[in-house]
């Protein structure tokens, strides 16, 4: 058996199992799509963390996860008839199809930018009204900026050199600074936005994903704040009872390990 047939093989598999499920336990029997919607977001952010950790045997479970939820969800929409697990495998086949006409049509392309760029525009020929249409209106923000940069840039409206994003990253800093100057509490937090917005604009023409570079400063202060909590423990004191000078000690030794 080739590696194709056993990959189809494993793939029928998990529809014959999601079948079984669906007709016989339970808690699967009851489930909804409005009721996985909230765990499929819990798997994906699981995968994230997999994924930032690079702990590829996590990896492979955590993209098992979400395989199930497709699975079931696709399962739930052919019971209304509405559509099945085939329609979506084809549904995204001729969508690829389509937007890469420099695969599988004449088009012509020199580089990642111009296929991005295509991307967007076949994308409004498909009938949308605005490019930023695709941008998912739950996204967490910082995610969600990143997004919309992506997209807008794609169309072509986007600065020409990183210099030019950096300058517009310090002037949204000296407009912050003035109004934290002045104390307009509501004028500081549009400004903050603004600097956040043009940061993470610099951080795509430095190739930086912000959402993984803001989480992993993250796991690092989590993991040195937890170092101090231990030594804190081992010397029978609170944090609230340490001085910022013994902290700083512990703060030191952890940025060691």
């Amino acid at each position: 058996m080739n590696q194709r047939e056993t990959q189809l093989k494993a793939f029928d598999r998990l529809l014959t199992i999601m079948d079984e499920l669906r007709e016989q336990c339970p808690w699967d029997k009851k489930q909804t799509m409005q009721s996985l919607r909230h765990l499929t977001i819990e798997e994906t952010y699981e995968l994230g963390d997999a994924i930032l950790d690079n702990d590829l045997q996590e990896v492979k479970k955590e993209l098992g996860d979400l395989l199930l939820h497709i699975v079931f969800y696709a399962k739930i929409g052919s019971e209304a008839n509405d559509f099945d697990i085939a329609d979506v495998a084809n549904s995204i086949c001729d969508k690829l199809i389509d937007r890469h006409p420099h695969i599988y049509g004449d088009v012509k392309v020199a580089n990642e930018e111009e296929v991005k760029q295509n991307w967007e525009k076949l994308k409004l020929k498909e009938g949308k009204q605005s490019v930023l249409e695709g941008v998912p209106k739950s996204l967490p923000a910082l995610v969600k900026a990143s997004r919309i940069q992506d997209k807008v840039a794609g169309v072509g409206f986007d600065w020409e050199a990183p210099n030019q994003v950096w300058e517009k990253v310090e002037e949204e800093l000296a407009e912050f600074k003035a109004e934290v100057a002045n104390a307009n509490q509501e004028r500081i937090e549009s400004e903050f936005g603004d600097v956040l917005f043009s940061m993470i604009n610099y951080a795509r023409f430095l190739k930086i994903n912000p959402e993984n570079a803001l989480e992993r400063t993250n796991k690092k202060f989590t993991k040195r704040f937890q170092y101090l909590e231990q030594k804190a423990k081992e010397i029978n004191k609170s944090l609230s009872e340490m001085t910022l000078s013994e902290m700083d000690i512990f703060w030191e030794e952890a940025k060691k390990c």
